[in-house]
C-alpha cells in the first residue's frame, strides 16, 4: 500500500531499487523470461513472493526476473511507471485503482484467462473487472483491517474488547491512567491513517455514503465528514505524538514491545512486527461501533494481486505466469512464508491457518459490505496529491476542521471534473 506523490526521502527498503532504476532495467525488455515489477520490499512478503516465482520457474521451466521496488516508491510512481517501460506483469490492487488505470488503456485484457480461472467469487471477479465489463487483475490474497492488540496485555490489566465507540474511548482513558500509549499510530508512509478516516466514516455515515464519498458525488465539507473529523480529533490526545515522523513498522513495534495497547491497521502490519514466539498473543477487534443504524456491518478488506501491462514484451510468457498465480497451488506457497494474509482462491489449503487467519476469515464472512481502502476506493491522483497530504494536515493541526474539509472540497472538484 501506500501512497505519497512527494517521496519526503522515504528510505529503500532491504534488497530495493529506485524505481529509475527498474526504468532502466526494463528497457532493453526481458532477455530470458517474464519480468515482474514488485512492491513487496518488506522481509516477510518479498520472502513468500521469491518461493511462488520459484515454484513457478520449476514447474514451467522459464525464468521470472522480478524487479522489487520500495512499496511506497512504488505505488507513487505507478503512473509514470506504466506510461513508460513497465515490466510485464506488476503488482497491484483490485478495484478502483486498477479499473482507473484500465480505463487509460494501460492494462491487458486477460478477459480469455479469467473463463478458465476457477475458485473466484462472483465478487472478486467483479473487484477484477474493468468500467468497460473486461476482467484485467488476478486477485491473490486479501487482508482485513481491525484494531489489533496483545491478548496478553488485555488479561493482565483486565481490559474488555469494545464494542461501542463509547466503549472504546474509556478504555484509551484507562491505558493512557494505566502508562500505556493508547493507540501506536505512525503516518510517515501517508497511507496507515486512512485506515482510520475509513472506519470512522463508515460506522458514523455507512458504507454507502463513504463509497459515494471517495467516488466524489458526496461534499467533504458535508456535517457528515465534519463529524469524522471530530470524532478523530477527540481520539487524537491517545494516539502517538508525531505520527507523521513514524512509519507504521515503528508502530506496530511499539504495540509488539507493549508500550502501546491498541493500533489500527491491516492484518500483516503487526503481524509482520510479531516474532514466532510472540505471534499467538497478537488478536483483533472490529472498529467498534457508531452509529447503530450501521453498526459494525462494513469490513475494510483490500485485495492485492497481479496486473499484466498492456506494453508488456513477453505476452505469452505474461499470461501464463498469471494463469499459474490464479491457482490454488500458488496462494498456499505464497502462504506457507507469509501467514499475514487471506487466499482468495476457494480452493486454497486453510487447515494451516493460524488461529488469527481463521479469526480474520469470519471477520470479512460475516461483513455485509467490504471497503478496500481510501487509496483504492477513490482515484489515484485525488489519494496521492489531496488526501495525503490533508489527513497528514490534521494531524498537525487539528483544529481547523472548517479551512480543512473546504480545502478538500475545493480540489475534488477540480479533480473529478478534470476526467
Amino acid at each position: 500500500m501506500s501512497r505519497r506523490t512527494l517521496l519526503r526521502g522515504a528510505a529503500l527498503g532491504a534488497g530495493a531499487v529506485a524505481l529509475p532504476s527498474l526504468l532502466a532495467a526494463c528497457d532493453s525488455g526481458p532477455k530470458n523470461g517474464v519480468s515482474l515489477g514488485s512492491n513487496a520490499s518488506d522481509a516477510v512478503p518479498k520472502k513468500a513472493f521469491a518461493a511462488a516465482f520459484a515454484a513457478y520457474e520449476k514447474k514451467s521451466k522459464k525464468t521470472v526476473k522480478v524487479n522489487t521496488v520500495n512499496h511506497e516508491n512504488f505505488q507513487e510512481n505507478i503512473n509514470r511507471y506504466l506510461q513508460g517501460t513497465p515490466d510485464d506483469v506488476f503488482m497491484w490492487f483490485a478495484g478502483n485503482r486498477m479499473q482507473y488505470f484500465a480505463q487509460k488503456g494501460l492494462l491487458a485484457d486477460i478477459s480469455d484467462l479469467w473463463q478458465h480461472f476457477g475458485g473466484f467469487s462472483d465478487a472478486l471477479k467483479k473487484q477484477s473487472t474493468g468500467a468497460d465489463g473486461k476482467q484485467y487483475f488476478v486477485p491473490y490474497y486479501y487482508y482485513p483491517w481491525a484494531v489489533f492488540h496483545r491478548k496478553s496485555v488485555f488479561q493482565e490489566k483486565g481490559y474488555e474488547i469494545p464494542r461501542t465507540f463509547d466503549e472504546y474511548r474509556a478504555l484509551a482513558k484507562q491505558m493512557q491512567r494505566d502508562g500505556l500509549v493508547p493507540f501506536a499510530f505512525g503516518d510517515k508512509d501517508g497511507w496507515p491513517a486512512m485506515g482510520t478516516f475509513d472506519y470512522l466514516d463508515m460506522r458514523a455515515n455507512g458504507y454507502d455514503f463513504h463509497i459515494a464519498l471517495l467516488s466524489g458525488q458526496k461534499s467533504w465539507n458535508s456535517p457528515q465528514v465534519k463529524q469524522v473529523f471530530d470524532l478523530w480529533r477527540g481520539l487524537l490526545p491517545y494516539h502517538q505524538q508525531g505520527a507523521n515522523g513514524r512509519t507504521w513498522q515503528e508502530a506496530a513495534q511499539s504495540l509488539a514491545q507493549k508500550k502501546a495497547g491498541m493500533t489500527v491497521l491491516g492484518l500483516p502490519h503487526p503481524g509482520q512486527q510479531f516474532g514466532a514466539a510472540d505471534r499467538d498473543d497478537l488478536d483483533f477487534f472490529p472498529f467498534p461501533e457508531i452509529d447503530p443504524a450501521f453498526g459494525r456491518d462494513a469490513v475494510e478488506a483490500p485485495v492485492d494481486g497481479f496486473l499484466m501491462s498492456k506494453k508488456a514484451r513477453d505476452k505469452s510468457g505474461a499470461r501464463e505466469l498469471l494463469t499459474y498465480l490464479a491457482t490454488p497451488a500458488a496462494e498456499d506457497i505464497y502462504l506457507a512464508s507469509d501467514p499475514n494474509n487471506i487466499a482468495v482462491n476457494s480452493g486454497a489449503d486453510t487447515t494451516a491457518y493460524t488461529p488469527l487467519q481463521k479469526k480474520a476469515v469470519q471477520l470479512v464472512s460475516g461483513a455485509r459490505q467490504i471497503s478496500q481502502f481510501m487509496d483504492r476506493d477513490t482515484r489515484p491522483d485525488f489519494a496521492s496529491t489531496v488526501l495525503i497530504q490533508a489527513i497528514q494536515q490534521f494531524l498537525n493541526r487539528p483544529d481547523d476542521i472548517d479551512g480543512l474539509v473546504n480545502d478538500i472540497e475545493r480540489q475534488k472538484k477540480q479533480i473529478f471534473a478534470a476526467g
